[in-house]
């Protein structure tokens, strides 16, 4: 019987730095993945943590992590060729039952374009499985801005496209928060055949799932990603509970009717 704590290693085919802070690895892996789910990244003495998927392909996986503390400084240190160790994948990840044939909405800000991306991808390739894209991507400021050449693609793919700082302007961004460009959703376009992602910071999905209410969009048809600290990944540590709900099992995808009331 497989041990699903297990980790293994696997060789980093790539690096590419996407900020100063915020890097993607490229691994070589046959690991298959739901979009939305994360994995477990370790380097043996050092420790462990939880990464969302970013994108996926035949033989091979992508997380792009964000530098913010002893684990990650050291993950930053890998260049392609170096060994790492992956366990899962874990968790829940997006119904794409659910969007197939639909109008889908995402609404994204910040590091949380991560879990959302190979989602995106994924539509972009295959011509036809949703209905077609609509977008509201944001970002603090042009220092911050992650996967440029993926942007301009889902620009020319995606019917609707709202890219976003929140306090800079540059050439192809609107200024302002997501929430600011909810208003511009064509509600009636999408005659109540849609679906709506919200990933970021735990306040920016407060206030789009309270925009989205106030415009008019169906809260059952909004989903929403937690990134919280995993630990165990499989519901035994209690380290990732809120209320009665492992985010690590019962999430990290949630229908908002969950999410909204999920609060530290």
């Amino acid at each position: 019987m497989e041990n699903i704590v297990q980790p293994k290693p696997y060789k980093i085919s790539e690096v590419r730095h996407e900020t100063d802070l915020e890097y993607t690895f490229r691994f070589d892996t046959d690991i298959k993945v739901n979009h939305g789910q994360f994995l477990m990244l370790s380097i043996p003495k050092i420790g462990e943590v939880p990464i969302s998927v970013s994108d996926q392909g035949d033989g091979w996986l992508e997380f792009t992590i964000r530098k913010v503390g002893k684990v990650t400084n050291v993950i930053f240190e890998k260049v392609a060729g170096d060994v790492m160790f992956l366990r899962g994948p874990y968790g829940n990840g997006w119904p794409m039952d659910k969007f197939q044939g639909k109008h889908l909405i995402v609404i994204a800000g910040g590091t949380g374009v991560s879990p959302v991306r190979s989602t995106l991808n994924f539509c972009a390739r295959n011509e036809g499985f949703v209905k077609d894209v609509s977008l509201i991507c944001g970002f603090k400021g042009c220092n911050c801005i992650l996967f440029k050449s993926d942007l301009e693609k889902w620009q020319n793919n995606f019917k609707h496209t709202w890219l976003c700082l929140d306090n800079e302007d540059k050439e192809g961004f609107c200024r302002g928060f997501v929430t600011n460009y909810i208003k511009e959703l064509p509600l009636n376009e999408y005659e109540d055949n849609y679906e709506i992602i919200v990933v970021g910071p735990p306040v920016m999905m407060k206030y789009v799932g309270l925009e989205l209410i106030k415009n008019g969009f169906s809260e059952e048809k909004i989903w929403m990603s937690f990134e919280r600290k995993m630990s165990c990944g499989v519901g035994k540590c209690g380290h990732c509970r809120i209320d009665e709900y492992y985010v690590c099992t019962d999430g990290p995808v949630f229908p908002y009717k969950i999410a909204k009331n999920l609060v530290d």
